[in-house]
């Protein structure tokens, strides 16, 4: 259960339907995870809040490191390494059309884990950006 449960929240940190915000205890699981790499990272939290407005994902290296984090705790990544097929294998159907990006994005390797996190993203971002967003 606990793994199905990060799998929803990684599906949920890829991409969300249009403006539908998270809701109840999935939220509060979201946050929880989103507090946790904030503080383990140190990013600044104006930065994912851009992104979410909008904005291509930018050159930071707290950045990177956040969203490497997520990754690994939503269990998306492990060793450096995407599981993509994992990752699509529970997207919901309505967003099952960006099954062929991510697939094609593959893992995007960087200078460490931190940078390849953050390429496969912005490769993810490029792909499907009316749909993309960070927790």
């Amino acid at each position: 259960m606990r793994g199905s449960f990060w799998w929803f929240v990684a599906s949920l940190y890829l991409v969300i339907l249009g403006a539908q915000g998270l809701e109840g205890e999935m939220a509060e699981l979201a946050k929880m995870l989103r507090d946790n790499c904030v503080e383990e990272t140190g990013v600044d939290v104006a930065l994912i809040d851009k992104v979410n407005q909008g904005a291509t994902l930018m050159e930071d290296g707290k950045l990177k490191c956040y969203i490497k984090c997520v990754m690994e705790t939503a269990g998306m990544m492990s060793g450096g390494e995407v599981d993509v097929e994992a990752v699509v294998a529970v997207l919901p159907d309505e967003l099952q059309r960006h099954a062929d990006t991510m697939r094609a994005c593959g893992t995007q390797r960087g200078r460490d884990d931190c940078d390849t996190a953050f390429r496969t993203q912005v490769c993810w971002q490029a792909g499907c950006p009316q749909d993309y967003i960070l927790i």
